[in-house]
């Protein structure tokens, strides 16, 4: 409770030493204009609940695309305050809830600019070149009903109540313009001040993060180019990926099997070899026989920006579990019949994902040993622009001639 109570201390004093409420960021980035600010949700620390939904535009006036976002951004700074949002009955299901912690991001798909080769709001010429379409990828699965999107939503919380309370205001204030796709809900144990959390294979998630406490590092790794659509001041993009994990099948595998395809120690969550979690990756190290003592195929090897130029981007992973689902396994013995639905919501924030996560996941999808149990099937692409004071979000893209 204690670590809760902090988390929310910090948060808050994040949130409000730019004075604007909660569209606020936690880092500034001191190259971007003092009037821009990053959206929450990013640097901020997790929060331990998501719900994620993406929404497709069914409106055709770019007029009304813009309302939407006057409204998601008024709403937005009501609900992350605690305050009540003018001219709308309020569900009420979170009244009464104490320090309701919350962080909402918002993102724009590809879809937005073109869809079917058709320019539909006039904005072609604004999409960002950041924003290419991801490719298929070696294994994908990719299921059309959970993939895509003109518009998401990232809401944190830390209550999984206050998480979706937020995402049915925000639904609602899109009736007419926007209908919702596909959603993923996901929770973030927690382990405790100044731990990794693990995930749901018992491994620790999220060891190897860039520094982006560092400014030099966001604005390298996270934060859009100097060079990028100027709508994109202050912004980011995001992959957004639903990744199964086939937990029958790993809870079967011996121990030191599952350490050699992590590349990393269970327990400690130490490299092979190693002794402590933010030591150095075994990477060059060998055995007796001459062989690399992390696997060449390891998932922390494929993953380490010593293996992929420097590429590296910010992860905000939330496990995830839909109940069970009638599955056929891709790997011997070929188990078909109601597993486990879990696995992993994997978000991953970046300055351009052609350079980082395309990257990355190009060589993890052909060689990772992790593959065997695991299944993307489903998946988003979206430009989260900054926030520009006294302007609502997007404005600076939707209000283009």
């Amino acid at each position: 409770m204690a670590h809760l109570l902090t988390r929310r201390k910090a948060l808050g004093t994040a949130l409000s030493m730019a004075g604007l409420g909660c569209l606020a960021p936690r880092h500034a980035w001191a190259t971007s204009p003092a009037e821009f600010l990053h959206q929450p949700g990013i640097t901020l620390p997790q929060l331990p609940f998501l719900y994620f939904l993406t929404l497709d535009i069914t409106t055709e006036n770019r007029h009304d695309v813009a309302q939407l976002m006057q409204r998601w951004t008024d709403a937005a700074a009501a609900l992350m305050a605690e305050k009540p949002i003018p001219d709308l009955v309020d569900s009420d299901e979170t009244y009464g809830l104490p320090h309701q912690a919350l962080t909402l991001t918002f993102g724009f798909g590809p879809t937005l600019f073109t869809k079917e080769g058709k320019d539909r709001f006039g904005l072609a010429a604004q999409r960002p070149a950041p924003l290419a379409d991801l490719p298929r990828f070696t294994g994908d699965q990719l299921v059309p009903a959970h993939t895509g999107g003109d518009l998401c939503i990232q809401s944190c919380a830390d209550n999984p109540q206050t998480a979706f309370h937020a995402i049915r205001i925000l639904t609602r204030l899109a009736d007419g313009i926007a209908t919702p796709r596909w959603a993923q809900t996901g929770f973030l144990p927690d382990f405790g001040p100044h731990q990794t959390g693990r995930n749901l294979m018992g491994f620790k998630d999220g060891t190897m993060q860039p520094n982006i406490a560092d400014p030099a590092v966001a604005k390298r790794v996270l934060w859009a180019a100097d060079d990028d659509k100027a709508w994109m001041t202050g912004g980011t993009y995001l992959v957004a990926r639903i990744i199964r994990i086939a937990l029958e099948h790993w809870d079967r595998t011996k121990t030191s099997f599952q350490e050699e395809t992590m590349g990393r120690q269970k327990r400690s969550g130490a490299p092979i070899g190693g002794h402590h979690e933010f030591e150095p990756l075994t990477l060059k190290q060998t055995d007796k026989y001459g062989n690399p003592i992390t696997a060449e195929a390891s998932h922390a090897r494929l993953a380490a920006p010593e293996e992929n130029g420097g590429a590296e981007f910010l992860r905000r992973a939330y496990s995830y579990d839909n109940g069970l689902s009638y599955i056929a396994e891709r790997w011997p013995p070929w188990r078909q019949g109601n597993e486990f639905d879990t696995g992993l919501m994997f978000l991953a924030y970046q300055q351009d994902p052609r350079k980082a996560f395309t990257r990355i996941f190009e060589r993890m999808a052909k060689f990772d040993m992790m593959n065997q149990y695991t299944t993307h099937i489903g998946s988003g692409l979206f430009a989260c622009p900054g926030y520009r004071k006294g302007h609502y979000l997007g404005e600076d893209l939707l209000m283009t001639r």
